[in-house]
């Protein structure tokens, strides 16, 4: 009844945006432009499926776990979640790493936005990133619905775009004739199911930081449906993504932009749609980053948090500076072990819901 009653004096927040909040998080830079896909689904062949289908459970489970017990402890930011889980002093050594990673992923996308401009579309750098700081400000100070809008008009444009580039490269060659060739190919000698668990776990820093300020926003059934509906959602994308590089293997894991040398072998002129497509991703990433950090240093929406908000990005500016590619290199395999940690945990939490400890 207590969420019934503080629910009706919310602005309602629909499904497709909680949905879309989700999946935007997740679908960044390395997504949109098919590295992530080559690198943890593609390379391993035949086994590609398997891990497809793993990741889809585990982004559904999680998703949707976090979400409950967002709404169930009336959260506001990772913190609130954290401590109540695995206990104050823990909750700090996560909430100072959660914190240096958040900061440094909206780094890795400023410095991202600079790439695209200088390597896809023919600019400067700093107009890439001094577009993305302004626009990302803007949408700050529109606090949690400025998030929320966001993504619920670009992240359909991105999976659309994303689906529709990867059936016309599909129906381009035939899949039962590159499906043999496949059954062995191998790159890497990490196991598909660890790499699998790997991708999930580090961009779970980012969808806890994210999705625990929804927690006096939404519904219960809300939160099930919309974590559920956000994993499949992700991994019938990758799915698709990984389908569609599997028609260029083994040439594409040459490319540092696998999106777009799909996008060339269908057309040539869609190598600048395909670059704003990536800058889109980028962008979505920035604002969830910058989000999650202004929410747990500030009352999501205050005045202080769109002050934390403009700050956070302009500090995020000097390592920005560094090459995007050595930023991933350096600050992503830190999220993996980190997240491996807040999977652990999620995956406990429904024990300690049982055991009556919440």
């Amino acid at each position: 009844m207590l969420e019934v009653n503080c629910l009706s004096n919310k602005k309602k927040i629909s499904i497709l945006k909680i949905v879309a909040m989700y999946i935007g998080s997740v679908i960044g830079a390395g997504f949109a432009s098919g590295q992530e896909i080559i690198q943890f689904f593609v390379v391993h062949g035949k086994d590609w499926l398997r891990e497809v289908i793993i990741v889809s459970l585990l982004f559904s489970y999680l998703g949707a776990v976090t979400l409950l017990l967002s709404v169930k402890l009336r959260t506001e930011n990772y913190l609130d979640l954290i401590n109540i889980l695995i206990g104050e002093k823990a909750g700090k050594v996560i909430d100072a790493l959660s914190l240096l990673m958040l900061m440094g992923g909206l780094s890795i996308m400023l410095s991202g936005s600079g790439a695209v401009f200088s390597e896809h579309l023919n600019a400067s750098r700093w107009y890439g990133v001094i577009l993305l700081v302004m626009i990302n400000c803007l949408v700050t100070m529109g606090g949690l619905h400025g998030v929320l809008w966001i993504n619920a008009i670009l992240v359909p444009v991105k999976i659309l775009s994303i689906v529709c580039l990867c059936f016309l490269l599909i129906n381009d060659y035939k899949v039962t004739g590159f499906m043999f060739e496949i059954t062995t190919a191998s790159m890497v000698q990490r196991h598909w199911l660890w790499s699998g668990v790997l991708y999930v776990s580090y961009n779970m820093v980012l969808v806890l930081a994210v999705l625990t300020t929804l927690g006096k926003k939404i519904s219960s059934n809300q939160a099930i449906i919309a974590g559920i509906a956000g994993g499949l959602g992700l991994g019938f994308t990758a799915g698709v993504v990984c389908l569609a590089g599997m028609t260029l293997y083994p040439e594409i894991i040459e490319y540092k932009v696998p999106t777009l040398f799909m996008a060339g072998i269908i057309n040539k002129s869609l190598k600048y749609p395909i670059g704003v497509l990536i800058w889109m991703a980028i962008l979505t990433t920035a604002v969830a980053n910058t989000h999650g950090l202004a929410s747990r240093l500030a009352e999501p929406g205050s005045k202080k948090y769109k002050l934390m908000g403009i700050v956070i990005t302009f500090l995020a500016i000097p390592l920005a500076m560094m090459d995007f590619d050595r930023l991933v290199g350096t600050i992503y395999p830190i999220f993996g072990y980190a997240g491996l940690f807040v999977i652990i945990v999620l995956l406990l939490s429904p024990l300690i819901i049982f055991k009556g400890n919440i």
